[in-house]
Order: structure tokens, then sequence, then C-alpha cells
């Protein structure tokens, strides 16, 4: 199924643009007039895969985060967020709640949140090469089926 609208942002990895990322995808996703809550899980889900690239991909240099979102026909958004960082040596393992590979304040429990939230959460990665987190929602909002 190909998109029907798509929007494409660049930023910087620094933590000043996260919350302008997840602003930003918020707004492209309004038009199909989400609930509050639909909203909120897709923002929440965002921010965590901006920070990851930020904290962990790029972890003390600074790059370029790649995002992309989509709408599709039936209704669905397709986020995918980008980084060219360091890369994930053991996707399965960086997913399970509480692992975290900065310790700190840090609660590993990005991946969780982005399950919990999104209908569907994907992630590719190779080491030294950089990590692509795909997220998908159903929006079941009044304009989801006006396309």
């Amino acid at each position: 199924m190909n998109a029907i609208n798509t929007m494409k942002l660049e930023i910087e990895s620094r933590s000043v643009n996260e919350s302008f990322s997840r602003v930003a995808v918020a707004s492209f996703v309004s038009q199909l007039d989400p609930t509050i809550e639909e909203l909120g899980d897709i923002k929440t889900a965002v921010s965590e895969a901006v920070t990851n690239s930020i904290v962990h991909g790029y972890k003390e240099s600074k790059g370029k985060i790649y995002i992309t979102a989509s709408i599709f026909e039936d209704g669905k958004v397709q986020i995918k967020i980008r980084d060219k960082g360091c890369g994930i040596e053991n996707i399965t393992q960086a997913m399970e709640p509480l692992f975290t590979t900065s310790g700190g304040e840090r609660a590993g429990l990005g991946f969780a949140v982005m399950e919990s939230f999104m209908d569907k959460v994907k992630v590719s990665s190779k080491v030294g090469k950089g990590t692509t987190v795909v997220l998908e929602k159903k929006i079941n909002g009044r304009f989801a089926k006006r396309w």
C-alpha cells in the first residue's frame, strides 16, 4: 500500500530537538483527527525513539536523525526514526525491559514504552552503521477514511 501523504524531517542529535520532533510528527498526524490518547501515544513513542538515537546512537558525538512520517488510506501512520550512529549489537537484548547500556538514570524502558503505545515496532540496526526504528499505529479519527 502506498502512502497518501508523507513528511520528512532531519534534525541534529541534540536533546533540545527531541521535543520539536515529537510535536512536528504530532502536527502531521493531526490531519487524521486522532484522539488525545492516540496523539499522546505517538508523541511518547517518537520521543523515546529520538532520545535513543541521541543518547545511545550518537553517545558523546553529534549526528543527524532522520524522521519520516507517512499516512496510508486505511488511517495507518508509519513513522521511521533513523540514525547513522553506533548501531545496536544485540537488538533482542536491547528491547528487553530494564536493559540499558548507559546506566545512571536510564531505566532501559524505551523500546518497551514504544511497544506499549504503538501497534507495531520494528527495529533494525548494523553496528557502526546506525539504527532504524519503525513505529506503526492505526488512527481511527473521523478524517482517517476521508482520503
